[in-house]
């Protein structure tokens, strides 16, 4: 809680500065004001006189605790019984304004923005951390998972997590109160799934408010035994000295108990991501697809599902002011269609501009938390270009603060599925229809360029490759999804295209970003059907499909090799390039034992086929390689 000192009196009482007492951005000067009279707060004194006590005029955390929930509806569960959970105070599904204000008087580095906003920090951690995701290896799930040097699942016994779960548990149950949300995961009412949120932020609590979806009255009076439960004890570190812990942090994932624990990190980012970990696993053993994309849907009823790593515009691309949208990260595609796994949107705010990202930009509202974003200390106005605490820096709304916002965030069966890339290299076509072959190849691949910060002295383009556009939260094989896709795909009847948001003319310090209007004038050209009758033309060592022609893009700028003053240099990266997705491919063949040879035949057939021996394996940034250890 805020305690009030000298200086918030000064602030009180009219000075000429405004001290910047709040670890904000720089201090700025103010004129003084006459202080507005305040209805009197009147106290006898020990001489009979009447006075006015500062102390009663300062707001006190117990103005803003609402009463506490009734404990019968988590004294009953099973997974209350199993933990030993006893919270002292409980507060269910407290409102958006509740959970404000005891954010704002119980958490330090909590303010309210310009727009209503809420502006808080996750402390040390500004980002997941995957290396220290564990999930519970047990004889009932082990063969459906993905184990193995290059699978982002890393071992935990069952003993382990039930003693980082009792950690957890006992570190909620000394708190003053917990926060407990109960929403559900899924829009499609056959496979909606039952999530039980206990943490012991406001913030927290708010955030799941926003990315679950939320309950009627009705339905959280009926919501009855969770199917998953989350205890975020975030704030209290793990015991590194415990089995397969390499840190004071932890994130544990048991199939067996439905329930995950968070040791060590408050980054919000941890719980939804929990969430969606575990919808790769559930949904496709129900012959559903969960896929990391987002989605949106025309006029006509026309889908389209957008795969794309960080930086490559999945979100903004997704929110088409002439398109519904169906969800910004995480869909499934069912036997009916596609839905959105969640009730809200996690957007990257780093550099949002009202010009570019207009539906964003107006989405950050009151109801929006905004994580580790810098702000000026007397205005309040956010500077969204500060990477003073982090790049990223986020954006958590409901979904119902996207204008048009399809409700329910359901749809039928894309039409198009478009694979996004932001190639640093400046090699890839910025548009190229994919064969089902290249399609299953590219979306197992998963690729994308990332510049390296000039903090560390390196200049190339860093190629990532995440599998199936989310490796962190891919349970089975990236084959198992790839073939659902390619499936689902032949079955209605879907197009995919490759989309290279990235560089034109050159590599990342040569070339030029392609243009956000050249990249939706491609979009649009795909939703109306106008490339569907225009001629294409195969590109080398990718062999991708590029269409000679698109409304509103210059026609140079299809051919990358047209736009590059160099041609040798061109066809020198390009074959570099080619060379890191075979070695890369590599990482998979621990799946091809358990698949139709033919079958992967075909997928490695998709992928590009460079000449010459491979060059060096490209070193990571020293940064990078620093976090991966």
């Amino acid at each position: 809680m805020h305690s009030w000192g000298l200086a918030d009196r000064k602030a009180l009482f009219g000075v000429s500065k405004c001290r910047n007492t709040t670890g904000l951005a720089a201090p700025c000067r103010r004129v003084a004001k006459p202080v507005p009279k305040l209805a009197p707060l009147h106290r006898q004194s020990k001489n009979g006189h009447s006075r006015t006590s500062l102390r009663y005029m300062m707001p006190h955390v117990g103005d803003v605790l609402p009463p506490g929930s009734d404990k019968k509806f988590l004294e009953e569960s099973r997974y209350t019984k199993e933990s030993g959970l006893q919270p002292q105070v409980v507060y269910r599904n407290l409102s958006v304004p509740q959970l404000y204000e005891l954010a704002l008087a119980l958490e330090p580095g909590t303010y309210i923005t310009s727009t209503g906003a809420l502006a808080t920090r996750s402390g040390e951690k500004t980002g997941r951390s995957p290396k220290d995701k564990r999930i519970v290896r047990d004889p009932d799930t082990e063969r459906e998972l993905w184990w193995g040097p290059y699978s982002p699942n890393y071992v935990m016994d069952d003993r382990t997590f039930l003693t980082n779960r009792e950690r957890a548990v006992d570190y909620l149950n000394t708190q003053q109160r917990v926060f407990v949300v109960d929403a559900f995961a899924n829009w499609d009412p056959a496979s909606r799934l039952k999530v039980r949120v206990v943490c012991s932020r406001a913030y927290h609590a708010l955030f799941m408010t926003n990315m679950l979806i939320r309950p009627s009255e009705q339905e959280l009076a009926e919501f009855g035994e969770p199917d998953f439960v989350i205890y975020n004890a975030g704030a209290f570190p793990a015991n590194k000295y415990t089995n397969y812990m390499t840190s004071q942090t932890s994130i544990d994932l048991s199939l067996k108990h439905r329930e995950m624990v968070i040791l060590g990190t408050m980054y919000a980012g941890e719980m939804k991501k929990g969430v969606f970990t575990l919808m790769h696993y559930l949904m496709p053993m129900q012959g559903k697809l969960s896929l990391h994309s987002g989605c949106n849907v025309g006029a006509a009823g026309d889908v389209t599902l957008f795969f794309g790593l960080s930086g490559t515009g999945k979100t903004t691309l997704s929110a088409d002011p002439h398109r519904p949208l169906i969800g910004d990260d995480e869909h499934v595609w069912g036997d009916n269609g596609v839905f959105n796994i969640e009730g809200g949107c996690y957007a990257k705010c780093i550099g949002l501009r009202p010009e570019t990202e207009p539906e964003i930009w107006d989405a950050i509202r009151f109801g929006t938390v905004l994580e580790n974003v810098d702000l000026d200390p007397c205005s309040r106005q956010v500077d969204f270009s500060s990477q003073r605490l982090t790049e990223n820096t986020r954006a958590a709304y409901p979904i119902t603060h996207m204008r048009g916002a399809h409700l329910p965030c359901t749809a039928g069966h894309p039409r198009n599925v478009v694979l996004l890339a932001c190639d640093a290299f400046g090699v890839l076509p910025p548009v190229s229809r994919l064969s089902p072959e290249q399609a299953m190849y590219h979306f197992i691949s998963g690729y994308t360029a990332k510049v390296a910060g000039t903090e560390v002295g390196v200049t190339e383009p860093v190629a990532t490759f995440s599998a199936c556009f989310g490796s962190a939260f891919l349970m089975m094989h990236p084959y198992k999804y790839a073939m659902m896709l390619a499936d689902k795909m032949a079955q209605h009847g879907t197009t995919a295209w490759l989309v290279n948001t990235g560089w034109t003319g050159g590599k990342y310090g040569v070339g030029r970003r392609i243009p956000l209007r050249t990249t939706r004038a491609i979009i649009d050209a795909i939703h109306s059907g106008e490339l569907d009758s225009v001629p294409f033309e195969p590109t080398p060592v990718f062999a991708l499909q590029a269409p000679t022609r698109v409304a509103g893009v210059a026609p140079e700028l299809l051919r990358p090799e047209a736009t590059w003053a160099d041609p040798q240099q061109f066809a020198a990266t390009l074959n570099r390039l080619g060379h890191m997705f075979v070695r890369n491919f590599e990482h998979f063949s621990d799946g091809d034992a358990f698949m139709d040879p033919e079958l992967v035949q075909r997928i490695r057939n998709g992928g590009p086929k460079p000449e010459g021996p491979a060059p060096a394996a490209q070193a990571p940034p020293p940064a990078a390689a620093k976090a991966a250890n």
